[in-house]
């Protein structure tokens, strides 16, 4: 056990470079002053049985691994469809920074155009700070999307109410098996994951909403009910994951929230499915959770928009959450990207925008080196 000396010591080391996904300025510090007050009763043990969970029947074999899930309830597998109205706004793409489209176009409503492309992206976490970008630039795309949501108010607030053709909402939560039932996927061709909680204890623990059960518990079950025709799960995870029982790692991990993570990716690459891991640093801009479509689709990474792709989890920086959410829409397509993970950061200078050879290059670059 660290005495209290080192344990301050360490945890100004963190605040200083803080790269964890999931860790937002004021609640990670604020929660990283409530870890050091429980510091003289941990270790804390989070061994517990997990209930066996119905397969999907597949003939590849899975073992363990993290959800990146909603955290919430999934009820009956009703389909709430957010149907179209008039005074649409039109859309920019997220991480094209600072740049605007003509005011005749912005006026477009994109809802009244159908789908022109074939696929259908499963978002799960599409309210989430980096999930309700993923959407937004989805719809800005035209890209058909199908939310999986414990509140599927949250989807029109932030969102509006679009066309069915365009975007369809589940009610429903990862962290339960019987919620995933077989026609949330039904024509599903990608799967975004960007789902996670706080790292400390905080209200969003609040209804069984622990790294436990969002990251690992959360994901293993989403797996498992995936069918085996997906063309790519993308995993939204953290920098830090393969080291969480090094300093300043511990710390963070205190409450298990960098080996949960580790457990979700695990199972992932496990499953065999055609997946792409982005661990992301401490994350950026946003939340937007209180805005709109219309505002999402303006948000920008100010200069931030240069973008640094690595692995072997040695990246250690911040993320623009619209830098994240581009690089997931990025490797759906990106055939390199397939079974690959990758760190990523963002610092000053011009980034690839939406441009996919400018994505391509970055990810084989990293891969290279």
């Amino acid at each position: 056990m660290w005495g209290a000396k080192s344990i301050r010591t360490v945890a100004a080391l963190i605040l200083l470079t803080a790269p964890l996904a999931c860790f937002e300025s004021a609640p990670f510090r604020l929660s990283l002053a409530m870890a050091l007050k429980l510091s003289s009763q941990l270790p804390l043990s989070f061994q517990k049985s997990h209930k066996g969970s119905q397969r999907w029947p597949i003939p590849h074999p899975i073992s363990s691994t993290n959800l990146a899930g909603c955290g919430c309830s999934l009820l009956p597998s009703g389909v709430t469809s957010l149907s179209r109205r008039s005074g649409g706004r039109g859309v920019v793409h997220a991480v094209k920074e600072e740049e605007t489209l003509p005011s005749a176009l912005a006026e477009a409503d994109v809802s009244k155009t159908p789908s022109s492309s074939s696929k259908l992206v499963l978002v799960i976490g599409g309210t989430g700070g980096v999930g309700q970008l993923i959407v937004a630039s989805l719809l800005s795309r035209n890209i058909k999307s199908r939310l999986l949501l414990r509140d599927p108010s949250k989807a029109i607030s932030l969102f509006g109410i679009q066309d069915e053709n365009i975007i369809e909402v589940h009610k429903g939560d990862t962290r339960n098996p019987s919620d995933l039932d077989s026609t949330i996927f039904e024509g599903v061709t990608h799967v975004i994951c960007c789902t996670g909680t706080t790292a400390f204890p905080s209200k969003r623990w609040d209804g069984d909403n622990t790294p436990e059960r969002v990251d690992w518990e959360g994901i293993r079950n989403l797996v498992l009910a995936l069918p085996p025709t997906i063309e790519r799960l993308v995993l939204v995870s953290s920098v830090g994951v393969t080291k969480y029982n090094e300093l300043p790692w511990s710390i963070m991990n205190l409450f298990g929230v960098l080996k949960f993570k580790k457990m979700g990716e695990d199972f992932v690459r496990s499953s065999g499915l055609p997946f792409t891991i982005i661990r992301a640093g401490r994350l950026t801009d946003g939340p937007y959770t209180s805005y709109d479509l219309n505002t999402l689709l303006k948000a920008t990474a100010g200069k931030r928009r240069a973008v640094v792709i690595s692995q072997g989890d040695e990246l250690v920086g911040e993320v623009s959450r619209l830098v994240v959410a581009e690089a997931c829409i990025q490797a759906l397509d990106i055939e390199c990207t397939k079974g690959q993970i990758y760190e990523i950061n963002s610092i000053e200078g011009d980034g690839p925008g939406s441009d996919p050879e400018k994505w391509k290059e970055l990810f084989k670059a990293a891969e290279a080196n």
